[in-house]
């Protein structure tokens, strides 16, 4: 057919760049496993910490979202391995070292199979098949817990999370002071943004304390303010969201007067009107009034000489955590007020902690919420402190809602691997070699966990594979990494435990992302979008676009329908011929 008078389509702009076809995802697969290395020894107990700078702030930390959160990842299909970090911490708080370096070995090994021309598809589809084997028999196997050892569940498991912490040789001060956090919420929602974190710089991490109420740093207070008690038995609480202040009027307001004496009547009025707010707060029986406004140094002074403490530009936060404790509800207005508004707690109490002042509620009747009081040496080492607390907080949430775990150290991994194995063998095609690929991703956990605290990561695998394969009792399917004492041991009766939520959504995430990246085939990029100030490449169909007011071919570089036929071509634009645009 002669196709010399058919249109030549335009597609791409001058300088984009094409990459497709095997290459492609080699090259994507490759870029995921530079990532994975740069955390994959920060993983375990004996893991090591990364110092990131970025010219303005430096950050110590061995926790995967924050590292990956801070690398500047420029290339796009690596940057999947930072999204499901990301969601790995906000789902479950843990595990976000070990679903990169999972998803990154699942690449490493399946890499071959593309290289040798297999398509992507069939390792697609055997990869899913064995997502969903591992997850079926983590919920098999995983161990259901009730009644006292619940307890004694939750500790364990806070205390895993924080093995391969800053802080992991004070687990033993934390875990107890986490469970307790998150049992004090309301457990049908249990809001995790209900527990205040503060950072008090100075003393010893082991000054660090749970406050069964609220807690939070003195705010700026105008002169009369020392007058105020500091210690208060069984107050009562009143929370407002009302300027206590004194203000003129605004908006360049004009009043006209006949009679100098009446300018007088206006300035009482003003006064009035603050006066009259001030005693509708003393005549409800309040004892303690905060507001997320500011209250003056009027207000101030008028409290101190009623005996009544007040704190104004309160945060919303420790406002909203305040109210759930004491049951006080907060007021937008100070006419009406009546008793069952006000809250209550046991003792209201202001002290010094470090360089700064705290205002403490404590024995709240109604307490749905809790403060963390974090102390340390340093900023770096509270920040890492609080992303440790943080992490431990949501596992010992999961476990709440799941109320399942399964043991640790690479136990899981090496069980999940030797059944993959089996299943493998009954599998006739191509994907059988897919499913055992997937069954030694899974053992890079404990591979790595041996390499990170200085075990020969050979010989304790092979121990391993021999301790699940040639177990009968059910006890050998429990046997993982023994970092402590350099070999192997049964991680679930040393009480190294995770919620089975953890490694469900691990792998789950870890599979989809693979899955992903090698899906992908091709990758566009122009670099001319990338400049400073470059506009944007995008066709414009609204207002704001880019081709406004141009036809479609046009705007995407193609010279309107002349463009579409040939004419006013410009040198080195990508195009070629095909019928009707097909």
């Amino acid at each position: 057919m002669n196709t010399a008078f058919q249109p030549q389509i335009i597609l791409l702009r001058e300088g984009t760049d094409t990459s497709q076809g095997k290459s492609q995802i080699v090259s994507n697969i490759n870029a995921c496993m530079a990532v994975a290395e740069t955390v994959r020894t920060t993983l375990g107990p004996r893991g090591m910490d990364k110092l990131m700078n970025d010219g303005r702030r430096t950050t110590i930390s061995n926790d995967g979202a924050t590292i990956m959160k801070l690398l500047d990842i420029v290339h796009p299909a690596a940057k999947t391995l930072v999204d499901i970090s990301m969601a790995q911490d906000a789902e479950v708080g843990d595990g976000t070292t070990s679903v990169v370096l999972l998803a990154a070995e699942i690449l490493k090994e399946v890499k071959d199979f593309i290289e040798d021309g297999l398509h992507p598809r069939i390792v697609i589809r055997g990869l899913r098949e064995a997502s969903q084997l591992a997850c079926k028999t983590i919920e098999k196997l995983a161990i259901l817990r009730e009644g006292e050892e619940f307890r004694a569940l939750l500790e364990k498991c806070a205390g895993t999370a924080l093995n391969s912490k800053l802080i992991a040789r004070q687990k033993h001060l934390f875990s107890p002071m986490i469970v307790d956090a998150v049992m004090s919420l309301d457990q049908q929602f249990c809001d995790i943004k209900l527990i205040g974190i503060k950072k008090i710089t100075g003393g010893s991490v082991t000054d660090s304390q749970l406050i069964d109420g609220v807690a939070f740093k003195k705010t700026f207070a105008y002169a009369g303010f020392e007058q105020q008690p500091k210690h208060l038995s069984n107050p009562k609480i009143l929370l407002l969201n009302v300027e206590l202040e004194l203000k003129s009027e605004k908006e360049n307001a004009e009043v006209r007067i006949t009679d100098p004496d009446q300018y007088q009547s206006i300035v009482d009025a003003e006064w009035n009107i603050i006066y009259e707010k001030l005693d509708n707060c003393v005549k409800c029986g309040a004892n303690v009034v905060l507001s997320r406004l500011p209250i003056g140094d009027l207000a101030t002074q008028y409290f101190a000489d009623r005996g009544i403490f007040c704190a104004g530009r309160v945060a919303t936060d420790d406002l909203d955590r305040v109210s759930k404790a004491t049951g006080a509800a907060v007021q937008t207005s100070v006419n009406g007020l009546t008793a069952d508004v006000l809250g209550e707690c046991t003792l209201f109490e202001e002290k010094g902690l470090g360089d700064e002042r705290y205002n403490f509620f404590k024995g709240c009747p109604k307490a749905k919420t809790a403060t963390i009081v974090l102390r340390g040496g340093g900023e770096q080492f509270l920040e890492e402190t609080e992303r440790s607390v943080h992490d431990a907080i949501m596992i010992v949430k999961r476990t709440l809602a799941s109320r399942s775990i399964v043991a640790g150290g690479g136990a899981i991994e090496l069980e999940l691997s030797k059944v993959l194995r089996e299943h493998a063998r009954t599998i006739v095609g191509k994907q059988q070699l897919v499913v055992t690929s997937f069954a030694r991703a899974l053992e890079v956990i404990p591979r790595q966990l041996a390499d990170n605290a200085g075990i020969d990561s050979t010989d304790v695998l092979n121990l391993l594979r021999k301790e699940h394969a040639t177990a009968t009792d059910g006890a050998g399917m429990w046997m993982g990494v023994d970092v402590l004492n350099e070999g192997i041991c049964n991680t679930l009766d040393v009480g190294v435990w995770e919620p089975a939520a953890n490694k469900l959504n691990s792998i789950a995430a870890a599979t989809e992302a693979a899955c992903c990246i090698l899906g992908i085939d091709e990758t566009v990029r122009n670099p001319q979008s990338e400049k400073p100030g470059a506009p944007s490449q995008g066709v414009g169909l609204g207002p704001g676009g880019a081709g406004r007011g141009k036809m479609v071919s046009e705007a995407m570089g193609g010279g309107g329908m002349a463009g579409m036929m040939g004419r006013g071509m410009r040198k080195g634009v990508n195009k070629f011929k095909g019928r009707g645009g097909a």
